[in-house]
């Protein structure tokens, strides 16, 4: 479900940051790249979270960087709009998409912890005591 969560942002973000980068660029380009990023780093937690285990790490390092781009853009955003003329993906933390974009890292690394801790291995037991040795 996650995964098709991710892979609708990454579509979503792509499209919105094209259509803005090929019409409206000279407005506001910072919002417009940070947009193309975002998609980016939608696609690369698409392709991690798809992999499974073997793309864990991948998938880690997405939805780490989308966490704090989410939180820096958001923050900038609201703190100085003169740098955002145009909303990203990632302005006022999300609000144009519901606050889902705050929300989905969040999911998306307590998924990843839970998936962990139910790969790792038993912790190994003590090897058992030998008996006390006999006095004769």
């Amino acid at each position: 479900m996650l995964v098709a969560v991710y892979g609708t942002f990454a579509l979503a973000a792509g499209a919105r940051a094209g259509v803005q980068l090929a019409t409206r660029f000279s407005e506001a380009p910072v919002a417009y790249l940070l947009s193309a990023f975002a998609a980016v780093v939608y696609v690369v937690a698409t392709v991690g979270l798809a992999r499974g285990p073997r793309g864990r790490r991948l998938a880690l390092a997405a939805i780490t960087v989308e966490l704090v781009g989410v939180l820096v853009v958001g923050t900038l955003s609201l703190a100085d709009r003169a740098a955002f003329p145009d909303e990203t993906v990632w302005s006022a933390y999300g609000r144009g998409y519901y606050f889902v974009p705050l929300v989905l890292p969040v999911l998306g690394l307590l998924l990843l912890r839970r998936n962990r801790a139910q790969k790792s291995p038993p912790p190994k037991s003590p090897p058992p005591k030998s008996p006390p040795p006999t006095s004769p």
